[in-house]
């Protein structure tokens, strides 16, 4: 089956290269034309313009944006609107937030175009294990598309599934991260644990493998601390900086809206931002409280 791809960062280029394994015929386009060369490498077409790619592919149209949300997704899907036609079928696969997903669906819908939101996780492993794909849109153009969606899967039977109507693909991936924030938290804490008591010596890649076998806590993110502990034990050199990617903000958003509490989710992303905080105000302040109201000593700058 053919496909066109807009946008050609690492997860991009590699379901590119897992499409092009698996037979189908995909034109690419990027503003960074050694990401496009790396890609037509592997076997794609290139595209010099989104309009040529565009009018390169054949009708009816199945168009898959992988850009970052925000200012480049909006951008993007504006020239899309302008230059696919009745029947085409445009796929956002970026973190883009359901409301927005929503708004695109229905104006794409008023120029007979399908708009399909897929919510995609497995990051740069992707190419090798294979895509959760959270599908949100219209039931006709999803299963026009289930090759697509089988090969990029890791099964074409498991890993990928029609979730909802617009929208729901990518308030399904909102969720996902925002309980990938709360896993990552708690492992991030008990290693801390074991890392920082003063009873016993840990070997905390020794720890991570055991759990990886037979552990309730098992998971693929215990296997990647496993790794990422093993390679380097002591944590050396790495800055306690956590960036978020905003779908973490949005699902706490929906969940004041909607009533649902949450509470280790919305601790994890306070702790997110609260990693970025270098010369913390809020805790210098809380030093000088104690001093004032229980003469404990407060640390100081050299």
């Amino acid at each position: 089956m053919e496909l066109g791809i807009i946008g050609l960062g690492r997860m991009g280029a590699n379901m590119s290269e897992r499409l092009l394994a698996g037979g189908h015929r995909i034109m690419v386009f990027d503003r960074d034309t050694a990401a496009v060369d790396r890609v037509v490498g592997k076997g794609a077409v290139a595209a010099d313009s989104l309009a040529a790619l565009v009018s390169g592919l054949k009708k009816p149209r199945a168009i898959w944006v992988m850009v970052p949300a925000g200012g480049a997704v909006e951008e993007t899907m504006s020239a899309l609107l302008s230059s696919a036609e009745t029947g085409d079928i445009v796929l956002d696969g970026g973190n883009s937030n359901f409301k927005e997903s929503i708004a695109r669906a229905g104006a794409f819908k008023e120029r007979g175009i399908h708009f399909i939101d897929v919510g995609t996780s497995g990051g740069i492993w992707g190419l090798r294990e294979g895509y959760c794909l959270m599908i949100g849109g219209g039931k006709e153009p999803v299963e026009r598309l289930r090759p697509i969606f089988s090969t990029l899967a890791p099964a074409a039977d498991r890993g990928w599934a029609h979730v909802g109507g617009s929208g729901a693909g990518h308030f399904a991936k909102m969720v996902h991260n925002g309980i990938e924030y709360g896993l990552m938290q708690s492992y991030a804490e008990g290693f801390a644990l074991l890392s920082r008591t003063n009873r016993y010596s840990f070997d905390l890649p020794q720890i991570a493998e055991l759990w990886r076998h037979g552990s309730v806590v098992r998971s693929w993110l215990l296997d990647l601390t496993s790794d990422a502990l093993r390679e380097n034990p002591g944590l050396s050199g790495i800055q306690p900086h956590v960036e978020d990617s905003g779908e973490g903000r949005w699902m706490v958003a929906e969940c004041i809206e909607q009533d649902v509490p949450a509470p280790v989710i919305s601790l994890s992303l306070i702790e997110r931002l609260r990693s970025r905080d270098r010369d913390s105000f809020s805790s210098r302040l809380l030093a000088v409280m104690r001093k004032k109201f229980g003469g404990h000593s407060v640390m100081t700058k050299s």
